[in-house]
């Protein structure tokens, strides 16, 4: 019989996530959502893991965007403004 670890298991489902989050546009080229049209692209200027959205988004803003916010499990901040 096969014994699988569950910290086996939740690696396989983390490594999924980061995936994912790549295919969703984490490599920080700019996107535009349909709802809105805002359109993000990830910070040059922030540097560091992203917790606090107040902090990203002074960040985006002395970066000409209108705000940001934090993102993804790596914890990266991306800027949006009005396309």
């Amino acid at each position: 019989m096969v014994k699988i670890s569950i910290n086996g298991v939740f690696l396989v489902l983390l490594l999924l996530l980061v995936t994912y989050e790549e295919e969703r546009g984490g490599s920080g080229t700019m996107m535009m959502m349909a709802e809105g049209r805002t359109c993000e692209s990830q910070s040059h200027g922030f540097k560091g893991r992203c917790v606090s959205n107040n902090n990203c988004g002074l960040v985006c803003k002395n970066e000409g965007f209108s705000g940001g916010w934090c993102r993804g499990l790596r914890g990266m901040c991306f800027c949006t403004k009005d396309c």
